[in-house]
């Protein structure tokens, strides 16, 4: 039985549809595969996306977190310095010549001359700082102690040999100098019987923060110390209180002398000459009691002042530079071996603390 064949025309149009299949499944393939593809990229897109907005939402809230508290920090260091600087009254060291360009900007011939005087400093006497001393009454006083306790100066030989605590008592009792009953402490005018209680308590003092700065050897230590003492009022006053005693009692010493016809420093003469300093009695009214108060030092108080301590004070007066007294020295002619501390002033009244 012969075999049926198929038609040509049923094979030729079988021929180009029998790969179709295979190329619809590729397709498929493909096209669920980027489709797959794209979601995963949109979704992987939005968490990047979501990630990168919560990043930055992070950054910008630390940034300002920490901007918030830069200037809370910043706030609270400037007040705690301002007001341990309002209270510190020998200030932290400042570069000379940058005090005086912003203390000296005018073209004043005046202003000049003050520039000219501190470059004198600057380059010939090698001062590259300055300490600003709190302008009061007292600032002359405080000048002087705060460089011999800063410098751990010792005793003056004479306040070796004697019990400088019962100095008030001795010239009570000893030389009957009861007038001392009106000396003034600083603004107070009139103590009366009490005035040897507080003299005694602030000689104390001073004989024993003395002792403290003078034995301590290394020199940060006793800036730090200085910081800490300089920055109590009350036992700053009581300090300069005792500085004023002390100048009293060797104008008192002196005193005795010359009416034994002992002879006397210069100094003395010349404090005796004058009429309102005639006598210890007189240079107490007239001169120690208003300092603190009224006025500070004057020069041959200075004098006195390095006499009594036993150091020279050598003094740049800026207001005197081109003359003879730009450079002065209290006492004029001390002995060598006395030590040495420097100040500087702009009018004689208030002094600073030269740093070489």
């Amino acid at each position: 039985m012969a075999t049926r064949r198929s038609a040509p025309g049923a094979r030729e149009r079988e021929g180009p549809f029998a790969p179709a299949a295979g190329s619809d499944q590729v397709h498929s393939w493909m096209l669920a595969t980027s489709q797959a593809l794209g979601a995963a990229w949109r979704l992987a897109k939005g968490s990047v996306m979501l990630a990168a907005a919560c990043l930055v939402a992070a950054l910008c809230y630390c940034r300002r977190m920490h901007c918030d508290l830069g200037h809370w920090l910043k706030w609270w260091i400037g007040y705690l310095q301002r007001k341990f600087k309002r209270n510190l009254s020998v200030e932290a060291e400042v570069d000379l010549l940058s005090y005086c360009a912003r203390e000296w900007k005018g073209e004043t011939p005046h202003a000049k001359l003050m520039r000219k005087a501190y470059e004198e400093l600057f380059w010939r006497h090698h001062i590259k700082c300055v300490r600003q001393v709190r302008r009061d009454n007292y600032d002359a006083l405080r000048s002087v102690l705060f460089q011999v306790f800063s410098q751990g100066l010792s005793f003056p030989s004479w306040m070796k040999e004697k019990d400088i605590v019962k100095l008030p008592e001795k010239l009570l009792f000893s030389q009957g100098c009861n007038w001392i009953q009106q000396y003034s402490f600083g603004p107070e005018k009139y103590t009366g019987s009490n005035v040897f209680g507080k003299l005694r308590k602030c000689v104390e003092l001073l004989k024993t923060q003395w002792a403290e700065f003078s034995g301590i050897k290394d020199y940060h230590k006793r800036g730090s110390m200085c910081n800490i003492l300089f920055s109590d009022v009350l036992l700053e006053y009581k300090l300069y209180e005792a500085l004023k005693f002390i100048m009293l009692y060797q104008v008192t010493e002196v005193y005795e002398q010359m009416k034994t016809n002992k002879v006397i420093p210069s100094l003395f003469q010349l404090l005796f000459a004058r009429e309102t300093s005639s006598d210890p009695l007189s240079f107490m009214m007239n001169h120690l009691n208003p300092v603190g108060d009224t006025c500070g030092l004057e020069q041959i108080d200075m004098f006195i002042l390095g006499h009594s301590l036993e150091i020279k004070i050598k003094v740049f007066r800026l207001f005197k530079f081109n003359c003879r007294d730009f450079e002065v020295c209290y006492p004029d002619l001390p002995p060598r071996e006395w030590p040495e501390i420097s100040l500087l002033t702009e009018n004689d009244r208030h002094y600073h603390v030269p740093v070489f």
